[in-house]
Formats: structure tokens, sequence, C-alpha cells
């Protein structure tokens, strides 16, 4: 096995490994959401499966975005192949950041605000 097929196999695999990190993310989400809606409202357990999915999707995202980089730039680093590749990264950074926000509900970088406020007691 050359280096290129070496390469090219192992960002295959940490691809497969980001699809299979969104699929048990899916059941994880929709086991944990069964379980809350018989214990909670259905409103609460509805957010806590929707955070917990857009965790899922956020991580796997991560893996592929890994996988595709190691395709690129060990197998085939050509400057189209490159363009492709930022491309690529854009959507799902741009996908990664919709989600984020999604999930807590304020922009990343005011995650913080809410932790170092002062206390008003």
């Amino acid at each position: 096995m050359s280096f290129d097929q070496g390469m090219e196999e192992l960002g295959r695999i940490v691809e497969i490994i980001g699809i299979l990190v969104m699929l048990f993310g899916i059941v994880f989400a929709s086991v944990v959401f069964l379980r809350n809606w018989r214990r909670d409202d259905i409103d609460k357990a509805f957010h806590q499966l929707r955070a917990n999915l857009g965790r899922a999707i956020l991580l796997g995202l991560e893996f592929m975005v890994v996988g595709d980089i190691i395709n690129t730039v060990a197998v085939t680093p050509t400057l189209g192949n490159l363009a492709v590749l930022a491309v690529i990264i854009g959507i799902r950074t741009l996908l990664s950041f919709a989600l984020q926000i999604e999930i807590d509900g304020k922009l990343p970088w005011r995650r913080g605000d809410a932790e170092t406020a002062p206390s008003m007691e």
C-alpha cells in the first residue's frame, strides 16, 4: 500500500466516523427525547432534542472536515482541490456557526458573558 492510498483510506475512515457520530447522535437524542418527554413537558423535551441533534451534527461535521483535509492535503494537493476544500470548509463552518447559535441561543463569542457577569444580589 502506497502513502497516497493509506492517506486516502485514512481520510475515508475519518469521514465514516463522522457519519457514524451523526447517526449515533440521532439515536441518542431520540432516546433522551422519549425519556424526557415522559418526565417533562413536550416543549422542554423538544428543545433538548434539538440541542442534542445539533451537537451530534457539529461533532460529525468536525470529523468530516478532518477527513476532507486529509484527502486534499495528503493525497491530491492541487490548487483546484484546495479551492474545493476551502469552499467545503467554509460551508461547514457556516453551518456549524448557525447550529451553535441555534443550540446556545446566542453568538459563540457571547457565551461567557452570562457566566462572568456580576451578580445583582
